[in-house]
């Protein structure tokens, strides 16, 4: 029973922070999302990428650091006390949320990696000077796509091949490993792995920003964004195409109100629109130190206001 007691309490606080802090973000990105529009790609990419993660991370956090502590340590193992009805129906909702999150990131990984190997099928490696490896992949498969995590790839139809000169054809390149270097793959994985109602307009502009973000990596001077610009256009007069899924960013496989965008961006390149690089990484390291040492000197407190909560929940 204790453990039974525990096991709910966990979930039930688990539950608890997550869906309060995701209804919280939805609703600040509802109001702040007009001035999100001409931030710099690779931060905005960066930051929304966090916001979405931040219930989650914030909740297993909340979850491991205090809730499971303060009930080992404060709840007496000797009491026999019955499970309340508001811990059971949170416990209940925190597992059925956890188990639908890993069984659709599990369905999601499994029907990618067919459809990976029915494009990979007798396919063909491309000379190129990159690191990542490059295949000309079967028709089905989108024109120039990024796949997988611990082995990325990057597939090429022939009909991209074929229509794309040397040049668009290094700076599409250069867009697909830029996703490979930023892990977009894995972080568009984990955005689907805890889904929460509300949080589609967040992704889709962290889908956006992702995609200009790559454009912003993959040139550096204006001829290379006009052959950016070119690949784009030719490649999206090809249609429609099987998506990647979870595990691959596609060149064109985006709305066309987001190529024509991305189009026009590339279009008035210059080299005084490309965003400075700065270190938040500094910034966000000191941000952590400050919290774990406020975490530190109240810990004791904290793992009592924690178990009092928990306490109510119990009934």
């Amino acid at each position: 029973m204790f453990a039974l007691r525990g096991l709910a309490v966990s979930l039930s606080i688990f539950v608890a922070v997550y869906w309060g802090l995701s209804l919280l973000v939805c609703l600040a990105w509802r109001k702040a999302r007009a001035l999100a529009a001409g931030r710099p790609a690779p931060g905005l990419a960066r930051f929304l990428f966090g916001v979405r993660l931040f219930p989650l991370a914030a909740a297993l956090l909340v979850t491991i650091v205090l809730a499971v502590p303060s009930f080992l340590l404060l709840e007496p193992r000797a009491i026999v006390e019955p499970i309340g009805g508001v811990s059971l129906f949170l416990g209940l909702c925190g597992l059925i949320v956890l188990t639908v999150g890993v069984a659709k990131t599990l369905l999601g990984i499994l029907r990618v990696r067919r459809t990976i190997s029915r494009w990979t099928g007798g396919a063909e490696p491309v000379l190129c000077p990159e690191s990542v490896p490059v295949l000309r992949a079967a028709s089905a498969a989108p024109p120039l796509t990024a796949v997988g995590i611990i082995r990325p790839r990057i597939l090429l139809s022939g009909a991209a091949e074929f229509l794309l000169s040397a040049n668009e054809f290094q700076s599409a390149l250069n867009h697909e490993i830029a996703h490979v270097r930023r892990r977009d793959n894995l972080k568009k994985l984990l955005l689907g792995f805890v889904p929460f109602p509300g949080m589609r307009d967040l992704e889709e502009a962290w889908r956006e920003a992702t995609e200009m973000a790559a454009d912003d990596a993959a040139v550096s001077s204006i001829g290379e964004a006009l052959d950016l610009a070119a690949a784009l256009i030719k490649l999206c007069r090809l249609g429609a195409t099987e998506s990647c899924g979870e595990l691959g960013m596609s060149l064109v496989h985006s709305p066309v109100s987001l190529v024509n965008e991305r189009v026009e961006r590339l279009i008035h390149w210059s080299a005084q629109s490309r965003p400075e690089r700065r270190h938040p990484r500094v910034y966000t390291s000191g941000l952590g130190l400050a919290l774990l040492a406020v975490v530190g000197l109240s810990y004791g407190q904290l793992l009592i206001a924690v178990h009092a909560a928990s306490e109510w929940l119990v009934r």
